[in-house]
């Protein structure tokens, strides 16, 4: 998993709960890297996995819930980082649309190692868009997040359901409809 997740999410605690909980997230967390991310590196999505379990335990929020705040703040984040990929699509379904066969090949192109999840796309009709999931990592809340966080970028007016296709979460569908 790229540095850049670990770095905001880590902002986003201290922004939410403050430094302070940073400081014992990294303390009480076994992690291999110690804590130490920078935006370029990669490491093992399970720490991800291990901080979120934490601050779970800590602030007594689902972990489901975590995972789907962080979603929208990393969006927030990717608006201001590649804000080209924002300017060449006009509303929020085009934007999802283009994610696995446009904005991943060119993110894969910047990180050869990055490790993304798959989408495959249906448009059922003009207010319908369906995603579905699939990643190793079990982190469709995570998705359900940045989905949330695009379309209040573009303010649009939907309804987001997660439908889970398997039983350990590494494929689920989610469908958005337009109001």
């Amino acid at each position: 998993m790229k540095g850049i997740v670990f770095t905001e999410f880590l902002e986003m605690v201290e922004e939410k709960f403050g430094y302070t909980m940073v400081d014992n997230l990294l303390s009480t967390t076994e992690l291999p890297s110690e804590g130490v991310y920078t935006s370029v590196g990669t490491y093992q999505h399970t720490e991800m996995v291990s901080l979120v379990i934490n601050l779970a335990k800590q602030t007594n929020i689902p972990i489901n819930e975590l995972l789907k705040v962080f979603g929208g703040y990393l969006f927030k984040t990717f608006t201001k980082t590649y804000s080209h990929f924002m300017a060449k699509a006009p509303d929020a379904f085009t934007f999802l649309a283009s994610i696995h066969n446009y904005i991943h090949v060119e993110v894969q192109k910047l990180y050869p190692d990055a490790e993304l999840p798959h989408f495959d796309i249906e448009r059922p009709d003009d207010k319908t868009l369906v995603m579905t999931y699939s990643s190793a990592r079990k982190m469709a809340d995570l998705a359900f997040g940045l989905i949330e966080g695009c379309v209040e970028y573009y303010k649009e007016n939907v309804e987001i359901s997660q439908i889970p296709i398997n039983e350990d979460g590494s494929i689920t569908k989610f469908v958005i409809i337009k109001k």
